[in-house]
Order: structure tokens, then sequence, then C-alpha cells
């Protein structure tokens, strides 16, 4: 029967807990997992070894035996050690500081690739490279150690080991993967940096990582567009002031370069170096990766992510909670410089499978290119960004012409995903197969700390819950816990993937940032509900909450009511400071494919939210608008609508996939007498 989800709220029916061999739901249920999916799911196999009876029950051993988890992980997980831990953690000096694997010593490149070549699995496909013009590379784990030997060759040569930093300003490529575990195999640390960020964002990167390489690409394809990437990075370097001993720029689009001093293409670079390179062994507490945030506050910080967490957060992830397999191929739409990216690689490659990447914009020249990928790279796991989904959602059935039977199970992250797209996802896409494995973390954690199993039932949105040895919580404004009222999400004990300070800085701002508002409690930023069943809902960031006439709400909140609405596709919506009532909600939508924004009512739409969320909640203003500020990773840009609310700087704009969004929107402001925003 179609499903009807108009009346999806939070009045639930439960149902005792069990598995259908054919799944359906009413609107006012849960999704079970059908029972094949649960019997051979990887975390059923952990909680049969370890005679546990449910996810829930694995889940609170987990915290309850903490150090026992985080101590029997990396066998579970596979992880060599060339040098055992003789502890597994120390928090002497606060959780803060807390110290992990005390005198381990690894290597993720041996790890993620050099080990599955020596155990004879060289022939497997290490990763899939997809580019816009239909180019296609495919990287065995032995061709991938082979290329990665010939590189770190070269950085050694140069002299660059632990403690140096090699910074990447590249996309998605064959290269950037081998440049990525080139550096990890020599002991330095990888400073990824979103190809799409301006020549001024990526100087203040660089001025701030000091690498003693860059590695880049002469070019990239991006919806049919040749982006000139060593140009903007040759901007950025006379803008910071800094001179690498080395760049290698790796063709691409085979562009008419003039390299200056100290600069080589990769082909040369590495030419006449062989392979058989031994990889260094590095302390586990050594900084492995350096992840900039983007900055929309202040300068940008220096995630520093340690070796450990780098290799046990994403492996655990992928494995228990994504359910990668023997034969799998996993793709997370995502970019080098953004935390996912470095995510898929690791996980997946540490596992010993198969990732893809892509080049360009998924849904370019259409939709049709994503499925067409997704149907010939046999993906399994599927991941996104909500606002993709979306996106994806208002080009309506072009999926059905694909066999997209190999998929098992979908991600989401980087912002909440509201019902409508939620049950899109589930019941369109998924077939009510599949579960949609929603998660919520940061790039300073390196991973979710909030995601379900896939052998857990759903709500629609839900993230189910803690991930295994994540100890969370949602606080009130005094530091208590709360359920059934929203609260900010925090996590009481430390993981070995938190970020250790902020790379090039004294601990003030980082301490100042996550530990200061609840002494000895990380607190995390976000706006979080654990309902009355105990699932839990981000509710977006504690900075994107609305404050009412006295009560807040969450932007998600609003947005997921909108968006119910038959002629919304998508919204975005803040809080405009108001004499009153302190703030009151403007809300951005942008109508669905066939309805123009002059054919968008607004005092129904208004009308619409008030209806769901009642009258205190109606929005003062709704603007109709054609698109809105977006990420490439699909992630709309609420801080900038923000700003040209409030006539404040807009910031950063070069990670804008849409620049073009903004004249849009003030355009539409302009016909409401709102809005002054300086550019």
């Amino acid at each position: 029967m179609p499903l009807n989800t108009s009346r999806v709220g939070y009045n639930w029916v439960l149902d005792p807990l069990c598995f259908q061999e054919e799944v359906f739901i009413l609107e006012d249920k849960l999704w079970y997992p059908p029972k094949e999916l649960v019997d051979n799911a990887n975390v059923t196999q952990l909680m049969e070894k370890l005679g546990i009876s449910t996810y829930k029950d694995l889940v609170k051993e987990s915290l309850h035996r903490y150090e026992w988890f985080w101590g029997e992980l990396p066998q579970w997980l596979g992880i060599e050690w060339f040098k055992e831990p003789r502890q597994v953690l120390d928090a002497s000096k606060g959780p803060e500081w807390t110290r992990w694997y005390l005198g381990s010593k690894l290597n993720l490149t041996w790890l993620a690739v050099d080990r599955h070549v020596k155990e004879g699995r060289g022939w497997k496909t290490a990763f899939i490279w997809e580019g816009e013009d239909g180019s296609r590379e495919e990287y065995t784990y032995q061709r991938l150690r082979d290329e990665v030997d010939r590189l770190a060759y070269r950085l050694l040569e140069e002299g660059i080991g632990r403690g140096d930093v090699v910074l990447l300003y590249s996309t998605m490529h064959p290269s950037t993967i081998v440049a990525f575990y080139a550096t990890l195999k020599i002991g330095a640390s990888v400073a990824p940096v979103f190809s799409g960020f301006a020549a001024s964002a990526v100087a203040e990167r660089i001025a701030s990582a000091k690498p003693k390489a860059i590695i880049t690409l002469d070019g990239y394809l991006r919806k049919g567009r040749r982006i000139r990437l060593k140009d903007k990075l040759d901007e950025a370097l006379l803008l910071s002031g800094h001179s690498p001993q080395l760049t290698i720029i790796a063709r691409r689009l085979n562009l008419d370069l003039e390299l200056g001093e100290n600069e080589e293409f990769l082909e040369e670079a590495v030419s006449g170096k062989r392979s058989g390179l031994e990889p260094v062994e590095v302390d586990s507490e050594d900084i492995a990766l350096i992840m900039y945030t983007s900055g929309t506050t202040g300068k940008p910080k220096g995630i520093q992510i340690r070796q450990h967490g780098a290799a046990l957060m994403p492996a655990k992830d992928i494995l228990y909670n994504m359910d990668l397999k023997e034969g799998d191929n996993l793709l997370w739409v995502s970019d080098i410089g953004w935390m996912m990216g470095p995510w898929q690689i690791l996980g997946v490659n540490i596992l010993g499978e198969t990732h893809t990447i892509i080049e360009g914009a998924v849904d370019y020249p259409g939709p049709e290119r994503l499925w067409r990928i997704i149907e010939k790279d046999r993906i399994t796991q599927f991941g996104f960004a909500a606002t993709l989904a979306r996106l994806l959602k208002r080009y309506g059935k072009t999926f059905e012409k694909f066999n997209l039977e190999s998929l098992r199970a979908f991600g989401n992250t980087g912002e909440p995903i509201d019902r409508d797209t939620w049950f899109w996802v589930m019941y369109e896409l998924g077939d009510g197969k599949r579960p949609l494995i929603n998660l919520s973390g940061g790039t300073d954690m390196f991973g979710p700390i909030v995601l379900p199993s896939p052998v857990v039932p759903l709500k629609p949105s839900t993230l189910w819950g803690p991930g295994l040895g994540c100890d969370v919580d949602v606080f009130d404004d005094e530091g208590n816990p709360v359920r059934g009222n929203v609260g900010y999400l925090v996590v009481k004990k430390p993981l070995p993937s938190m970020t250790w300070g902020f790379f090039g800085e004294g601990p003030e701002r980082y301490l100042e940032a996550y530990w200061s508002r609840f002494p000895g409690v990380w607190y995390h930023g976000d706006w979080a509900l654990i309902d009355e069943d105990g699932y839990w809902f981000i509710l977006g960031r504690a900075d994107d909450v609305i404050k009412v006439a006295g009560k807040r709400i969450g932007s998600a909140e609003i947005e997921d009511a909108l968006n119910t609405h038959p002629a919304v596709a998508e919204s975005a919506c803040i809080g405009v400071p108001d004499p009153l009532k302190g703030e009151v909600i403007a809300c951005f939508a942008v109508p669905k494919v066939g309805v123009k924004p002059e054919e968008l009512d607004p005092e129904e739409l208004a009308g619409h939210v008030a209806a769901k969320l009642g009258k205190a909640f109606k929005p003062k203003y709704v603007v109709p608008v054609q698109d809105l500020p977006r990420t490439r990773s699909g992630k709309i840009m609420r801080r900038v609508i923000r700003a040209l609310v409030r006539g404040t700087r807009l910031g950063e704009l070069s990670v804008l996939e849409n620049p073009s969004s903004i004249n849009e929107v003030k355009k539409a402001l302009a016909l409401i007498g709102l809005g002054e925003g300086e550019g």
C-alpha cells in the first residue's frame, strides 16, 4: 500500500521488539530490520562471541567496562601493533589530556595497505576512482602499495619524516590517496585541505601548518568546468608567506604549467624510485591528521587526530555500524578536506575492503551519473549529507531504471535529516529493506558518537543512541541529564579519537571550546533530544537554536515541519532579533521541482509550521527562494543566511558550491525589507 508520511510525528505506538521477514511500516510505528540482515550483521557475530544478547546491552557493556572495551577493540578490528601497549589509558592529568595505548607503536599505512599485500591480498581492489568525464581508475592494494612507496622515497629524500607536516590541497583523486598514505608511511602528519577553498582560506591553513611539502593537482573537473587548482595554490602561497621545501603536482587536466623553484610534477618526482619501503614505526600518540575547521568564527582550528584514534574510530564505525563485509564497496560523498573523506579511506582500507571516490558533482550532468556508479561499482554502503538526499529526491524516481540491489545500507551525516527525506531514502530508494545509519559526531572526534547499528529498530530521523564505547549524554543548562526535552550533547568520558588540542596553539582555546561549559565533560555544541522511548535526535548546532519569547527550539525541528508541506523541497530557518520576543523565526523555503518560488504562499507555509509545532513557533517571515547557500557536500550554510539577515560579515565563502544563491537570498530579503548583508 502507498506510504503516507503526512501524519508522522512523535506519538509512537511501539510493538514488542521483533524482526520481520517482510518489511513494512505504518506511519506511527517503528522500522524493524529484516531477520536476514540481523542474523548476518558483523555486530551480531561480535555479540555472539561475547555472549551478549542485544545491541543495547552491548553498548551498555562498552560503557560500563570502558577500559575493557577500548582495550579489546584493537584485537576485534585486527589492528597489528609493532609494539603492544602497556596500558590502555591514563587520565591522571584530567580527561582533557587523556593518553591512550601507552608505549605502543604502529603505522597507519602498514595497517591500511602494506599488510594486505604481505598477506597475499594485493590483487584485491583498494579503491575505485570515477572521474566526472567518465574516466575511471581501479587501484589494487599491490598497485597502491607500489605507488605509495615511490612517493614516500621522494619525501624521505627531502628529509621529511616524523614531526613534519605534508599538506594535501587536492580533491578526490588517486594521487591524493597515494600522497595520503605516503605521508603516513614515513611517520609525517597529513593536513588535508578542501579543494574548494579560496586562496585566502588556503593561505591561513598553510601559515598555520607550515608544511615541509605540499602535494596538489594541476586541476580537476567540477560540473563541467576546468578548475585550475595549482593557480589557486600559487596565490595562497604568496598570501601565506610560507615556502615549502617541496611542491609536487599531479597531472589531472594536463594543464600547461610553468613550475617554480622546488616544484615537481608527480611523474618526475617518483621516476626511478623503487617499491618495498619499510614503514616507519611511530608512537600511537603521534599526530596522524591535522584537519582544519571552516573558521566561521575566528581563525580555523587545527584539529589534531592521533595515530590510534585515526585507526580505531573509522574501522569500528564502518565494521559494526555500516556493516562492511568481505567484497563490499563503500561510497560516502565527501572530499579529502572534510572529515568523512579520510574516515572512509582509512576505515575501509584498514578492514581490507574497497571504497569508491568521485570527482566532481554526483548529479552532473544529471543524477543518472550517481545511480550508474552505484550500479557499475556495486556500491553496498552509500553515505551522504541530508541536503544531497533532498537534492536527489527533487529529481524524482530517476533511480528506477538502474539496478541498485547491491545497496545494503545508507548513511547520513553533516546535518539532521528531516522525516520526509528519511522516508524517501528508506522506502523509495531503499524499499524498506535497508537501514539508514544516521550518524553525528564531528571532525574533532574523527567519527560519530551517536549512531544506530543495522540490527536495531528505528524511528524516522533518529540516530538511535550512543556509539560503541561513546559515553554521551544530553545535559540541561545546569549540567544535569535531561530526557524528553532538548539539551546539549556532551561526552562524559574521553575517546582515543578526540582532538589533542589545536595544532600550533597553546591549550587555552581548546579548553575554552570543549571543556569550560561543564567541567570535566566535553561540550560538543549540538542541540539534542532523547525522547520518552530512549531514541536520540540531533536538532542542529546549539548556536542554531532559536529562542522565541523564552521558548527554545532547534532550527532543524522547524525545517522538519516546513519540509512536510507538499510544495516545499527543503528549507533553512534562523532566528531574527526582535525587540519584543527576543527572536522571531525566519524560514527560507525552496520549492519542489515544477513549482516556482513566487507560487509559494508565505502565509500558508507559516500556518503549516504553526499547525505542526504550535502558534508560538509560527514563523514571522517565510521567504521563498530558488536555492540556498550550500557546500559541495550539500550542507546548507545557515550562518551565511544569518549574516545576510543580520547585516554582519559573511565570512569564508569559498566553501560554497553555489555562490549565486547569495544574490538570490538578498533579492528575496529586499522584497520584504529584511537584511543588509555586507558581503
